[in-house]
């Protein structure tokens, strides 16, 4: 029996998704729930960093995954990914942004292509949950700063020196003391 290779069936997302859809409340139904979720993959694409309330965020974020992976998978001559495309994208305009701009730039991509960052907390007030969620590679400064490894630092070296004598003292010190305990008694 000759088996299929699956790889080449179904593209594989690079983030977690949830076997079920998340409860969004929309008093249009859950045609209203997918117009809501067409309209915030329609803003990724055009403004490549929106901001908006988390569960929605982290709901879309699946939906502009495959989006994208499909359209690196099977280009622009694919059928079912131009109708997919044109179905996610409101703008007819941004089908050729995904194309044109987005699969080259995410061609050679080994991680996911979309980042979830949790917003602030704004204080006093009730915490709606905000997240951001943009598109890597991106014009835009980055949200969060590259974590530096300050281990090396002069004066972070001399720090954990100075720590390591003081806890051999104070261990010495210890170690004296209940000498002096023992033979006491």
């Amino acid at each position: 029996m000759n088996q299929a290779d699956l790889s080449k069936l179904v593209s594989a997302l690079r983030i977690a998704v949830k076997p079920k859809p998340r409860l969004l409340s929309c008093p249009e139904g859950p045609a209203g729930r997918l117009k809501k979720l067409r309209a915030t993959v329609t803003a990724l694409v055009k403004y490549e960093r929106i901001e908006l309330n988390y569960p929605r965020a982290d709901e879309a974020q699946g939906y502009a995954e495959r989006l994208i992976s499909d359209a690196i998978r099977n280009r622009d001559c694919h059928k079912h990914t131009m109708e997919m495309a044109d179905y996610w994208l409101n703008e007819k305009q941004l089908v050729h942004k995904l194309f044109k701009v987005l699969v080259p730039r995410y061609q050679n991509y080994n991680s996911s292509f979309t980042r979830l960052v949790l917003g602030p907390k704004t204080y006093p007030g009730y915490y709606a949950g905000t997240a951001i969620l943009e598109l890597k590679g991106n014009p835009f400064p980055a949200l969060q700063p590259e974590n530096h490894n300050y281990h090396y630092w002069l004066h972070n070296v001399l720090l954990e020196e100075a720590k390591k004598e003081f806890r051999s003292a104070r261990e010495e010190r210890n170690a004296g003391t209940t000498e002096s305990v023992t033979t006491e008694s």
